[in-house]
């Protein structure tokens, strides 16, 4: 296409901008603009290939085929070589989009939980092309692959903290829909910034099947966790001591505060709260020791079962007090990781079930690239916090951090 011809077809495009016709969709003034420099792009692609080409090649007519692009869609008229070794970087011999962008705003649709309904029109109205819910499907099963390196990825030997909890959603398998546990697993790396470790689906929560995400942790290279906020799932502590032998369990106290709540009656839970809240905001863990006494002394005749719970439980729902603030806050409940699970709801609130487990599984790994987004930076206090970690475990982080 030569500088003269580009200078009439634009003038050509600017006057049909000022009679009213529009810049993008089927009939819009930048299409034929794209489709013109396409082509001479793909031609000057042909010459610089037969030029190199030590074997006797030349020209041999045009393939067709219609492409889709932000601007609209046109037909695509590429040059073919006798010989048949001329591959088109611009537009490849398989592509039907002219950029990724269509892909990647598709993608980005779906990552923020919109339907393939919601998408389709989000498309239509911005590029004037019609996808099916086949075409959107394809799109964005390209984050399985994605997904599935992502879960096998090598792992960090140690993390200072790591989070484990889980979330239930209804996958359909057998013709019904059946309740199956998301283990979510989110650790804070040496330099204090949140990581996703991994994501596993079972069909149940249990401390069986926390083992088995545990021991995939270890494989993938974890050799050390300083500390492990749990939920109260019976066996949880045992599995992980069982992998991580040296690892401190730290209960979640607002679990257990949920927990323990279900059993107290309706008229007794604000004076109920009121105790309680002595115990685990203590200053010190003689002093939430005392106020534990102080709680058993005056509810204990009446709600027994809560009282037995948080003395069993005490050696890990306590060990936070030997920390300053800007360490309790951090490991003291499950908040980290549940934050993670609002996102995931937000993507999901309008999914009654999921047809498979691939359609749940690549839209959580979409949110969480979506929500990594923000963790570039160190939780806060994170310096102080890892002094206090290596004085309290001490040696094993000699080799990570310079002292």
């Amino acid at each position: 296409m030569t500088d003269k011809k580009i200078e009439l077809d634009m003038e050509a495009a600017l006057e049909a901008l000022r009679s009213g016709k529009g810049v993008t969709g089927k009939d819009g003034v930048l299409t034929p603009l794209i489709k013109q420099l396409t082509e001479a792009a793909i031609k000057a692609e042909l010459d610089a290939h037969l030029e190199a080409d030590l074997e006797p090649n030349r020209k041999n007519g045009y393939s067709k085929k219609t492409m889709k692009s932000s601007a609209g869609e046109f037909d695509l008229q590429t040059p073919r070589d006798r010989s048949g070794t001329f591959e088109p970087q611009l537009v490849k011999k398989s592509q039907t989009h002219l950029t990724d962008d269509l892909e990647r705003k598709v993608i980005a649709l779906f990552a923020l939980g919109n339907s393939y309904q919601d998408i389709r029109t989000h498309i239509a109205d911005m590029y004037d092309i019609e996808l099916s819910n086949g075409t959107i499907n394809a799109v964005t099963d390209k984050l399985l692959p994605e997904l599935q390196a992502w879960r096998e990825r090598d792992l960090e030997s140690i993390y200072p903290i790591v989070w484990l909890d889980a979330i239930h959603y209804k996958i359909k398998e057998n013709g019904r829909y059946i309740s199956k546990a998301i283990y979510t697993i989110l650790g804070l790396n040496i330099e204090g910034k949140k990581e996703l470790l991994g994501l596993y689906l079972s069909d149940q929560e249990g401390a069986h099947h926390w083992l088995s995400v545990l021991t995939d942790l270890h494989n993938r290279g974890v050799k050390d966790i300083l500390i492990a906020c749990v939920d109260g799932l019976k066996g949880f502590p045992e599995a992980i001591e069982s992998i991580y032998p040296h690892t401190e369990i730290q209960h979640c106290i607002i679990h257990q505060i949920r927990n323990s709540m279900k059993y107290v009656a309706s008229k007794n839970q604000k004076a109920f709260m009121a105790d309680l809240k002595c115990v685990y905001k203590a200053v010190t863990l003689n002093a939430a020791e005392i106020a534990l006494d102080e709680l058993e002394a005056k509810w204990g005749d009446k709600y027994p079962i809560v009282i037995k719970s948080w003395r069993s439980k005490w050696p890990t729902l306590s060990g936070y007090f030997k920390y300053p603030d800007y360490v309790r806050t951090a490991i003291y409940t499950t908040n980290a990781v549940e934050a993670v699970h609002r996102q995931f709801r937000k993507l999901t609130k309008t999914k009654g079930g999921f047809p498979n487990e691939n359609s749940l599984l690549k839209l959580l790994y979409a949110g969480i690239l979506k929500a990594s987004e923000r963790w570039t930076h160190p939780v806060q206090n994170w310096n102080l916090t890892l002094s206090q970690l290596a004085i309290h475990f001490e040696g094993r982080l000699d080799d990570h951090i310079a002292l």
